[in-house]
């Protein structure tokens, strides 16, 4: 149970001694209880009474008032005492001290435990995380970054909470640009030995060179559309060329997937080819089709376009081709029935979430799934953008290149560490600045509301104050390099020290130690990452505070300060661990 669940359930219990019978506009369980915003009203506040007050027909300053009798009451009947102070302010808010007793019970409990107070889900499920999702032929470019992390952040967090995860990657591997493609190879006379020897810029600028083609001549426009027909029917040699084709971007894209540490699973658009003639036939089965202008087309309710008209789901083209819809109306039903998912997460651009809204309605219309029975949620993100404003793009219009981002942030991070410390070697200091190059990026991506646009700036990302990645990471190595001076033997004291809370500092440090798994919880239901480095910054914060006026070397009450830099370290890496950092031991 988190610490926020425990007061409530203290909350709900004396509103249950007191108004079960009362005939109530709100469900007592649900009881609000947030944070404060201001230590003179303690840690946590409750205004249940004011929700309370029309029904009861009392002032809420009154039934505040019976409500703090009543906990208090059933404190002293309990062997731990959880508040130190419960207090009615202004019109009726309660105000609720935790105890320090309670704090370092709570505290004590979670430095020994592997999962740091978080409870893993009751039985296993299984989730699916579609992410990243870049098209075959073209380089990852920055548009990919936000997809990629956001997505490698949630399925990290479902996995440290005990879900079987499925980490998809929906490469773009199949459509028109393969036909153009393969008939622009075919017409250069290019060898499949050729073919396989190329890069990912030799193939980007292949494709650029097709594309003008397949726009200015009709001749080839009909040849290339003529080898997607090739294609889709398995001609050996369309296929060679396809899978060549596959593997140099996959190649490419691997590089910077290990690069960054990213764990996915491709799974294509051609993984789903076999299942879209016999979803259409389903769909028909259903009577869900309507054909307009020759396609044929699902209508969900709700959805129109800019003249107020049904907006039609399009399924099947006029030409008798498929689209993205088709596809990714397969894909759901695909993850549901066979792998048997109970929660299945896309993350891309918000651009996309109307189709997506679509293709879900559309599914739950064909009974694809239900949504009592599978949570499935589009988790949009907006752009990332140059310091002007306008899209991160080179300076010749083209998208910048994502390798060529991580690259400059390494360089960056080199050239600032080597002035920090000049002690390190030169393979200290390139494996410093990789990990901390990448932190970096990665940390200012999720510390922005994924549905917010944002500026990218590697002066910004890399500056050792404020809410970055390098301030939460030199927190981690300051308790690294405390432990170090004093050789803490941090096993021995686990079983011989319990941490004491008593300095304000201590008090603010614990309290913020305890709302980690609060702050998961919070972070993962609602699927938004900039909760979880939100609150890496403030426990950094607090971390800095105790550090400056709390001393651990040499003190009388070290060993359980060193404790509680240990509680507070575990939770810095676990916290950074799941935004897909790597925390550093120095820098």
């Amino acid at each position: 149970m988190t610490l926020l669940a425990q007061i409530k359930l203290q909350c709900a219990s004396a509103l249950n001694s007191l108004y079960a019978n009362k005939a109530l506009d709100f469900n007592i369980n649900d009881t609000e209880v947030t944070l404060s915003t201001n230590k003179s009203f303690g840690h946590y506040q409750c205004n249940s009474a004011m929700k309370l007050s029309k029904s009861l027909s009392m002032p809420p300053r009154v039934i505040a008032e019976a409500l703090t009798q009543q906990i208090l009451a059933q404190q002293s009947s309990s062997n731990t005492a959880v508040f130190a102070q419960v207090q009615v302010a202004g019109p009726g808010f309660i105000n609720f001290t935790l105890s320090n007793a309670y704090l370092s019970k709570l505290l004590n409990e979670q430095l020994r435990d592997p999962q740091l107070g978080c409870r893993k889900i009751s039985a296993p499920q299984k989730a699916v995380v579609d992410f990243s999702s870049p098209n075959i032929a073209k380089e990852m470019h920055v548009g990919h970054l936000r997809s990629t992390i956001i997505g490698d952040c949630i399925a990290r967090m479902l996995e440290f909470f005990g879900y079987e995860v499925l980490r998809l990657n929906h490469i773009g591997d199949w459509g028109t640009q393969f036909g153009m493609l393969i008939a622009y190879l075919t017409k250069q006379r290019q060898t499949l030995d050729n073919i396989r020897s190329m890069d990912i810029a030799q193939l980007l600028t292949i494709y650029r060179a097709a594309k003008v083609e397949f726009d200015a001549d009709a001749n080839f426009k009909q040849s290339a559309q003529q080898a997607v027909v090739s294609l889709q029917q398995g001609e050996q040699q369309a296929i060679q060329i396809w899978q060549a084709i596959c593997a140099i971007s996959r190649n490419a894209f691997n590089k910077i997937y290990t690069v960054l540490d990213i764990k996915l699973q491709e799974r294509g658009e051609s993984f789903y080819n076999p299942y879209l003639p016999l979803l259409l036939l389903d769909l028909e089965s259903k009577q869900l089709i309507q054909v307009s202008d020759g396609a044929k087309c699902i209508y969900v309710n709700g959805f129109t376009n800019r003249e107020g008209e049904p907006l039609p789901l399009i399924v099947q083209k006029s030409d008798g081709g498929y689209n993205y819809a088709t596809t990714d109306m397969a894909a759901l039903r695909h993850r549901v029935v066979d792998e048997n998912a109970k929660w299945i997460i896309y993350v891309t651009d918000a651009g996309q979430s109307q189709h997506f809204n679509m293709v879900f309605a559309a599914c739950r219309m064909a009974g694809y799934y239900d949504p009592k029975q599978v949570r499935v949620d589009h988790v949009p993100f907006g752009l990332v953008l140059r310091a002007d404003g306008k899209k991160f793009q080179t300076r010749a219009g083209d998208t910048e290149r994502l390798i060529d981002l991580i690259d400059a942030a390494v360089d960056k991070a080199k050239t600032l560490l080597s002035q920090r410390n000049k002690e390190l070697t030169t393979d200290e200091l390139q494996h410093m600045a990789t990990v901390l190059g990448i932190n970096a990026i990665k940390y200012a991506d999720l510390a922005n509301n994924r549905v917010s646009d944002y500026v990218f700036s590697l002066d910004r990302m890399l500056q050792f104050e404020g809410n970055t990645a390098a301030f939460v990471c030199y927190a981690y190595v300051r308790i690294q390099s405390i432990k170090r001076k004093i050789a803490a033997d941090i096993p021995h004291l686990q079983t011989s020290t319990q941490i004491v809370l008593t300095a304000p500092e201590e008090i603010d440090l614990g309290l913020q130690v305890l709302q980690f798994n609060d702050t998961l919880n919070s972070c993962l239901q609602e699927l938004l990452p900039n909760r979880l480095t939100d609150y890496l910054f403030h426990l950094a914060e607090k971390f800095h505070v105790f550090f400056h006026n709390c001393r651990v070397d040499g003190s009388a009450e070290q060993n359980s300060r060193i404790l509680l830099c240990e509680a507070t370290a575990q939770v810095l890496a676990q916290g950074l661990q799941l935004l897909g950092l790597r925390p550093l031991g120095r820098m």
